[in-house]
């Protein structure tokens, strides 16, 4: 089996699973409610997690780390907390046009409840943002820049702290998706500035059903609550009730314990190699693969042509054959790759495709399965006529 689909969702250290189980086994128990001991095990073991996702992401206070399920929970959160409270009529939100659905269609349902505005910086010819129509965009003056920090698609890397520090001077907040930039970069908020980031989990090593949204202090703490429950709370009555304090004020419910658990794992997994070692392997990977890609007749790589300005994806089409099928018959040969849209369709129909095939790669991708992929393309081909 040759796995090459970790854009999508990333495989698991056997640490990880390993942390989850001796939390099933050994402490289970539900946190911040009980004075038993073991529920004082399990609490501390999800802040610590907590704090090593902070410490991961080079964030100020464990307390800027909310825990969501995933990437798309952390930018409804913003969204339905933020946007609602301080979004109105008329108000401009600019996106990127290699937004994934999960930082589109959450400000979408808010243009069609509030009447916001949004628009979008182009994607040009090479895969890469039109920076001269963003400051165009940033001239309207937008409460709100969202935009991905690494594409799913296109992998291309974008300047996210240049995009960052220019909506700040326009007077914008900057939400970053960051659910393909962590997991195979370093990301430090501190130094990107940035007000919002959101990622997840499950594509880091990690547990499926858990992600982080990190959010300044100041913004966190003006945000009302985005549901209401157990642990959300800091008092009750008839009448009403006072939220609780940063981070649980968003938490609201039993959280994915478990999963958080795994989280810290994963963290420690990935620390312990060093990010900038994943960032250079991934690197020499993708260099690789679209070298090796570029010689097949009739395939065509997607976005940027210098592996420099990409993450490790590489998404192509193969002329006269559907995406669909190249993925079916790479499977019969072990070989897992995606096909379809990837959850980014207005990209596609900005490119005038239906649908791409997206080979994705990560620390534990090698050449020798770059080679393999190549020579199942071939045989596509060959049995495609």
């Amino acid at each position: 089996m040759i796995y090459l689909d970790s854009t999508a969702t990333s495989q698991k250290p056997s640490s990880v699973l390993q942390a989850m189980e001796d939390y099933y086994r050994r402490q289970n128990a539900n946190i911040h409610r009980g004075v038993h001991t073991l529920a004082e095990e399990a609490t501390q073991a999800y802040e610590e997690a907590r704090k090593k996702v902070a410490a991961f992401i080079h964030a100020p206070s464990s307390r800027q780390l909310v825990y969501t399920r995933n990437t798309t929970e952390a930018i409804n959160l913003v969204a339905y907390s933020w946007g609602r409270s301080q979004l109105k009529a008329g108000d401009l939100v600019v996106l990127t046009e290699m937004e994934h659905h999960s930082n589109i269609v959450p400000w979408q349902i808010l243009a069609a409840e509030r009447g916001i505005q949004i628009r979008y910086v182009p994607v040009m010819e090479d895969g890469l943002l039109d920076m001269n129509a963003y400051h165009d965009l940033l001239a309207l003056k937008p409460r709100l820049v969202a935009f991905t920090h690494m594409s799913n698609v296109l992998g291309t890397i974008t300047p996210a702290k240049q995009i960052i520090a220019d909506a700040h001077q326009a007077g914008a907040l900057a939400l970053v998706d960051g659910a393909q930039s962590v997991p195979h970069l370093p990301v430090d908020v501190a130094d990107l500035d940035a007000d919002f980031l959101a990622f997840s989990a499950h594509k880091m090593c990690g547990p499926t059903g858990i992600g982080v949204l990190y959010g300044k202090m100041a913004l966190l703490e003006s945000m009302p609550p985005f549901m209401g429950g157990g642990d959300m709370i800091r008092r009750v009555t008839f009448e009403g009730f006072t939220s609780n304090e940063l981070p649980y004020k968003f938490e609201a419910g039993t959280p994915a314990i478990a999963e958080a658990i795994g989280f810290g794992a994963a963290v420690d997994y990935l620390s312990q190699i060093g990010m900038d070692a994943v960032a250079v392997h991934e690197q020499e990977i993708t260099a690789y693969a679209m070298d090796r890609l570029s010689e097949i007749s009739g395939l065509q790589i997607l976005g940027p042509v210098d592996a420099h300005q990409k993450g490790g994806v590489v998404s192509f089409t193969l002329q006269g054959i559907h995406p669909h099928d190249v993925a079916q018959i790479l499977d019969e040969d072990g070989i897992a790759v995606r096909a379809g849209h990837h959850c980014a369709m207005p990209l596609h129909q900005k490119l005038g495709l239906p649908a791409s095939t997206r080979a994705s790669f990560y620390l534990y991708n090698t050449r020798e399965e770059v080679d393999a992929l190549a020579v199942s393309i071939e045989k596509v081909k060959n049995l495609f006529g």
